[in-house]
């Protein structure tokens, strides 16, 4: 455990990074390309009188639909590292700030880490170790590539580092993240600012009704402030910048461990 905290701090002050937006999401979206070949290879089969494989065509048309968000959060990521990279280049911020950081798997962690290296910057990756669903992706900085067992330890230096978090949709894993965090937001666990983008309307009002939550009294009226949704790249990377650009002139403040 304490190997697990001293070696990304050793690391991240390496390299002069002073602060991360994090994205969450699923393992499970694919690129679109991916996807295709997916869908036009069940229906070629299908032209060949190959039966029993129609609830294979729904899953590919569903992972086709999914592979939208994975385009999205490269397309997102991309536009913040640029920005960081143009504020390091201006030296409008102190070291490296606001460098991408996901858990460091496929998918949606993927994306992000993609979306940073085709801008030509860093990115972090903080992976966890698994039995299944999560190799490291290509696309994380080498020397950023970090590896953990205990989940606890990861959900700190995904939490501590953050100044911003997006979160695509996803499963158990995406919920348990987004809701810890709220959860501290909420409680003053968390006391530096830190916007929150929910990505993807759509899915995330089907899954999850904080309406009700408010309306059978279970959270306050005020605790939907505690984040926003967001359906484009562009919509987001906005409301990202307006928040983020004033802590610019500012010392990173993270929350002590």
């Amino acid at each position: 455990m304490l190997a697990e905290y001293l070696e990304p701090e050793s690391r991240l002050k390496k390299f002069n990074i002073e602060d991360t937006i994090v994205f969450f999401g699923s393992a499970r979206i694919k690129p679109p390309a991916e996807t295709i070949a997916c869908r036009d290879e069940i229906r070629e089969k299908m032209t060949q009188g190959i039966i029993g494989l129609d609830a294979e065509m729904v899953r590919a048309e569903q992972d086709m639909t999914m592979s939208k968000y994975y385009d999205d959060a490269v397309r997102l990521a991309s536009m913040l590292t640029a920005w960081s990279k143009e504020l390091h280049h201006q030296n409008k911020c102190s070291g490296r700030r606001f460098i991408i950081c996901s858990g460091g798997g496929p998918g949606i962690m993927e994306a992000a880490n993609r979306g940073a290296s085709e801008a030509g910057g860093y990115s972090i990756g903080m992976n966890i170790s698994l039995p299944y669903e999560q190799n490291p992706n290509p696309y994380i900085s080498r020397e950023l590539m970090f590896e953990f067992h205990y989940f606890f330890v990861r959900k700190f230096w995904l939490a501590y580092m953050a100044k911003a978090l997006i979160i695509f949709p996803g499963g158990f894993g995406t919920l348990d993240e987004m809701l810890e965090i709220l959860t501290l937001l909420q409680t003053g666990k968390i006391t530096k600012r830190m916007p929150i983008i929910i990505y993807g309307s759509t899915y995330w009002k089907e899954v999850l009704n904080f309406d009700a939550m408010v309306k059978w009294g279970m959270i306050n009226p005020e605790d939907l402030g505690l984040f926003s949704f967001c359906d484009t790249p562009e919509d987001a990377f906005a409301c990202l910048k307006a928040a983020l650009e004033p802590l610019c002139a500012e010392t990173p403040q993270h929350n002590q461990p």
